[in-house]
């Protein structure tokens, strides 16, 4: 029976048009982790007595997260990148105010 037998398609959720984006798809991963460090890192700033480092790393990592996902949402050619990408970008900026609100770069 020829023609019976099929193969799966190995499909990224991020690259739901069926083209590649690794670059894209790289940038997105990476403003949504970084993102989602510094809101957590912004929380235990917050709601504990920290010392300068993580304050400095609170808000290193934000504004990491806000170039690199300005960067990554211009250049984005999916919608899920850009729901992911918008994500990390607030979880960053809360980090990044939170951090600023503690002494930023300066500790």
């Amino acid at each position: 029976m020829a023609g019976t037998v099929r193969t799966r398609e190995h499909h990224n959720i991020l690259n739901s048009d069926g083209q590649p984006h690794r670059l894209e798809n790289a940038l997105t991963i990476f403003t949504l982790v970084v993102g989602l460090v510094s809101f957590v890192l912004g929380m235990i700033v917050r709601n504990a007595h920290t010392g300068p480092g993580i304050y400095i790393t609170a808000t290193a990592t934000g504004l990491l997260s806000m170039v690199v996902g300005l960067y990554a949402q211009m250049v984005s050619a999916t919608r899920e990148q850009r729901i992911l990408i918008v994500t990390g970008m607030i979880a960053g900026f809360v980090g990044l105010a939170i951090g600023l609100s503690k002494g930023g770069f300066v500790g």
